[in-house]
């Protein structure tokens, strides 16, 4: 992991041994006092005090707790970073402060150290490329000339993108009526020990679950009970091996999480009527009487996310066209309608009344087969006058060689 900081006369080491500098720079260290998790100084800037002296308090803090506050820690853009991302680790301690030290998953590891000039508050620690070896549990600690701060508190940094996503859903539906309950399904193919759900927007911290062979697929559930207004948003989950809890998958596909029940349910209609035949269109118009920008059509039973049309007068009625072309039966169904406002895209009204639609086949093409000639009947009517002209015939016959024979007699 590479660890460079820039700021003013601020300096971050990074390398594997903090004695290769001072080898030419200073003879404060002795020889075979190094450690082989600090990352080697690139260079030195003037300070008080110098490397070997700071690497001696160094040394000591691990032997005397820190009295000093402890410092602040945080990472920007935030704690779950893409695979060959940048991040910035920040330490905020006192304007006392002469350096500050970042550590991972134990004191014993120093990751690199930041020896304050211009500004004395905080140092920064930057990662210019997140990987599965930049991951991990971090904390930091200052010192000044009263001594060590306490550590601060953990930070948990996570690299995602390393296996294939998981496959996200929530039951019986994403919109669901507040105060109701909804589950969301986390599941993958793969050996997934834990699965992990995030809502954007930075909305309190990830939840974690272990997996559960089931149905050929290893998944978590995350309930969300009594549902309110807070829960609606987008959400997806990540899965990771136990191994390297740090080191996630890709993200899955998102979950929109609506909550419906704020405002005042609007009508749905069909037009030219609730019934139609095949191969021809409909409109669904959603109407509001009160005032929206937003109206979403929804069809039971169907998985896939509902349709939303934004309403585009300005001075006409609240209501949006849903149109369907080329009915077909997949369109038959039970269908409802909700309205919201843009500046709220997860709180939905009340539901419509449902509306029934029926897709019928063409009359010409259902009463075909009940005309169709009937080619046997026809057959057998042929037959019977071609027997009637042979016996006709064969009459006419006899009647000629008798009428011979009496005029010879």
């Amino acid at each position: 992991m590479e660890l460079l900081c820039v700021g003013g006369m601020n300096k971050l080491f990074t390398g594997n041994s903090l004695l290769g500098l001072c080898q030419r720079q200073c003879n404060q260290i002795q020889a075979g006092e190094s450690s082989p998790h600090l990352p080697a100084p690139t260079s030195w800037f003037s300070t008080r005090k110098s490397p070997g002296q700071l690497w001696e308090e160094h040394r000591r803090s691990h032997f005397f707790p820190g009295t000093l506050p402890k410092p602040f820690i945080w990472a920007d853009p935030g704690t779950i970073i893409t695979m060959g991302r940048p991040v910035t680790i920040w330490c905020q301690g006192s304007l006392q402060a002469e350096s500050y030290h970042l550590y991972k998953e134990q004191v014993s590891q120093l990751l690199g150290m930041w020896v304050a000039w211009n500004f004395r508050d905080k140092a920064r620690f930057s990662i210019k490329s997140m990987s599965p070896n930049s991951a991990g549990q971090f904390q930091c600690i200052y010192n000044s000339s009263s001594g060590w701060s306490e550590r601060s508190d953990y930070l948990q940094l996570v690299v995602t993108g390393m296996y294939s996503k998981p496959s996200f859903s929530a039951h019986p539906s994403p919109i669901v009526a507040s105060g109701g309950n909804v589950s969301l399904l986390c599941n993958s193919k793969d050996t997934m020990d834990t699965f992990h759900l995030l809502k954007e927007g930075g909305a309190g911290p990830p939840q974690h679950r272990e997996s559960r062979f089931s149905a050929g697929r290893h998944q978590a559930v995350f309930p969300v009970d009594s549902v309110n207004i807070s829960h609606g948003g987008i959400y997806r989950c990540y899965g990771s091996f136990r191994f390297s809890s740090h080191v996630w998958s890709h993200p899955s596909d998102h979950v929109d999480l609506k909550v419906t029940g704020t405002f005042e349910k609007p009508s749905l209609s069909a037009h030219p009527g609730p019934s139609v035949t095949l191969g021809e269109n409909v409109t669904l118009q959603c109407r509001s009487e009160s005032w929206c920008d937003t109206f979403h059509l929804f069809k039971e039973g169907f998985i896939a996310p509902p349709q939303h049309l934004h309403w585009q007068n300005n001075t006409g009625p609240f209501q949006v066209n849903f149109t369907m072309s080329l009915v077909n039966s997949v369109h038959a169904g039970t269908y409802r309608c909700y309205s919201s406002h843009s500046t709220s895209p997860y709180l939905l009204s009340q539901p419509s009344d449902p509306l029934e639609l029926i897709v019928s086949e063409a009359a010409n093409t259902t009463s075909l087969s009940k005309h169709k000639p009937d080619f046997k009947s026809a057959s057998n009517s042929q037959d019977y006058t071609v027997e009637n002209l042979i016996r006709m015939g064969m009459t006419g016959l006899v009647l000629v060689v008798l009428v011979v024979l009496l005029y010879q007699s």
